[in-house]
This record gives C-alpha cells, structure tokens and sequence, in this order.
C-alpha cells in the first residue's frame, strides 16, 4: 500500500499555489515585454546611431556613437532643468493639497467617502488633452482666474496668466493630483484606528499622533504619489505646449519635436 509522507501532503499545496502565481502573473508579464520592454531596447539601440551617409531623412546606421547621450544633454541644459523644475514644483503642490484631500476622505468623510473617491478620479473620464484645454480657458484671459485677480487688484488690466511658467505648473498639478491623492489615500485607509486610540490613550494630542503615528504609517503613499507625479510630469510636453510659450518648453517638447519634425531619432 503506497504511503504518502506528512511533508509531500504539507509542500503539495504549496506548489500548487506557486504555480497558480506564474500563471497569473504571465498576461502582465508577457504585456510589459511586448509593450515596454521590447520598445525601449529598440529605442536604446536606435539612440546609438548616426544619420546614414546618404543624408536622406529617416536613414540612420548603426555606429555604437554613445556620445549621443552627451550631445543630447549638451544642446538641451536648459529644457532639462526647466523639466525637473516643473516637475518638482508641480509634486511639491500636489502632496500639499491631496495628503490633507486624502486625510479627509479615509478619516472625516463619513458616508461620503465613495462619493470623494469617484470625485477624485473622475477627470479620468476625460481625456488628458481635453483636460488641460480646459485649463488654458480657465487661466486664459476671460477666465475667472484673471477676472478675480484683476477685480482684486492683484493683476494689472491687461496681464495674463497664461503662457507663463505659473500656468504650465498649474496644469501639471491638476492632471496629475489623483496619481498623487490614491496612494496617500491607500496608505491611510490602512492603518488601524486602534493605534489612533491607542495613542490618544496614552495622552498624545492630535499633532503628536499625526506626527509619530499617522505621518509614518502613510510614507508609503507618499514615496509612490511622489514617484508617480514627478515622474511623468518631468516628461510632459503637452501642458507646456497648450498653457506655455516657447520659453517654458520642456524636454518633452524638444523630443517630440525632434522625433516628429525634424525625423532625428537618435
């Protein structure tokens, strides 16, 4: 009579599971192959080229010139720079409103929290261009940003807000607010409240728990909002081309240019 040891009952399932794992996991897999990686080492090995001797448009051989690289950050300081400035300014703005936009919705919005959340991501529904033409009526200059400002006092008649570097950062902020807002509202909703008890129990006000308790718990959300905010906003180009002038281009701007006007992929 075959006898089954303990330990092949106990590692059976366990192989099972893993197998049920890879399964899973191999649709995304295959799909950031085809769809990511696949792309960006043929665009890495295009970037090593150089302009075909014949000089025709799109022609290009490879010559393994790395010093392409240099070139490119050379010529283009400037954009660069002004990309991560952008970029920074623009996450820096949006952890300030959505940490206490997040705060609120997983602790104080009681009944109302789904509501806040289809709120949130309800610029999804729209596209990303429609989105940031609406801001450039917005801040444009029979917008009510300019009119309340100019009603104020704080602009002059005949100022305007777009075409600036101020509107070019506003829009990378609210297209870009919900990458930041989910993760922190992710990280918060998990936390236990009886921490929050418990820290209220051992004579903490509301600062100290935030502060010890709170803050710490959430950094996860944090790091990833910032990660997905900064990230894309660095290699936007279409606020800058709509809200911006061409002295606020960022380096998404030179490579789109660069890729579908002057056809110099490398």
């Amino acid at each position: 009579m075959a006898h089954t040891s303990s330990s092949e009952k106990v590692f059976a399932p366990a192989k099972k599971s893993h197998r049920t794992a890879y399964l899973l996991l191999a649709p995304g897999l295959v799909w950031l192959l085809i769809f990511f990686a696949f792309p960006l080492l043929n665009l890495a090995e295009t970037s090593t080229k150089t302009p075909a001797p014949s000089f025709e448009t799109g022609e290009f051989v490879q010559t393994f010139r790395f010093a392409n690289f240099i070139d490119a950050f050379s010529a283009n300081q400037e954009q660069f720079f002004r990309s991560f400035f952008y970029a920074l300014c623009a996450t820096v703005l949006a952890l300030a409103i959505s940490y206490p936009l997040a705060y609120a919705i997983a602790f104080r919005s009681g009944v109302w929290k789904n509501f806040m959340l289809v709120m949130v991501i309800a610029p999804f529904f729209t596209s990303f261009l429609l989105r940031t033409l609406a801001w450039k009526q917005i801040l444009g200059a029979e917008g009510p940003v300019v009119s309340v400002l100019q009603f104020l006092r704080i602009l002059p008649a005949d100022a305007t807000i777009t075409a600036t570097a101020f509107s070019v950062i506003m829009g990378l902020t609210y297209n870009f607010l919900p990458f930041m807002t989910l993760p922190i509202y992710a990280s918060l909703d998990r936390i236990d409240y009886r921490l929050l008890e418990a820290s209220g129990d051992l004579y903490a006000n509301s600062a100290t728990t935030f502060r010890k308790v709170t803050l710490p718990l959430s950094m996860p959300g944090v790091v990833a909002g910032t990660l997905l905010t900064f990230i894309p906003s660095s290699g936007d180009y279409i606020n800058a081309q709509l809200l911006g002038s061409p002295d606020n281009f960022m380096i998404g701007n030179v490579i789109n240019s660069r890729f579908f006007r002057v056809v110099d992929y490398p």
